[in-house]
């Protein structure tokens, strides 16, 4: 089995594409070298690591507002 489960990480964050867009994200600043927010990790892989981070509440989102160049007229 997975861990942390897909079920409790959608208790954190509501949608699916929310949750694998912020992971993704948060996994590419860690390879960049970001500072970890936990202490340790069970996953050694980038985006196991930012699931974790969700599921131990470390990291969150939050929807933003279109700007005048992102609308889509």
């Amino acid at each position: 089995m997975l861990y942390p489960s897909i079920d409790s990480l959608m208790t954190k964050i509501d949608s699916k594409y929310s949750l694998v867009s912020v992971a993704a994200k948060r996994a590419r600043k860690l390879q960049l070298n970001a500072r970890p927010q936990l202490e340790s990790y069970k996953s050694h892989k980038n985006v196991g690591k930012a699931l974790e981070e969700i599921h131990a509440d470390q990291l969150h989102y939050r929807l933003g507002e279109k700007t005048a160049s992102e609308s889509y007229e």
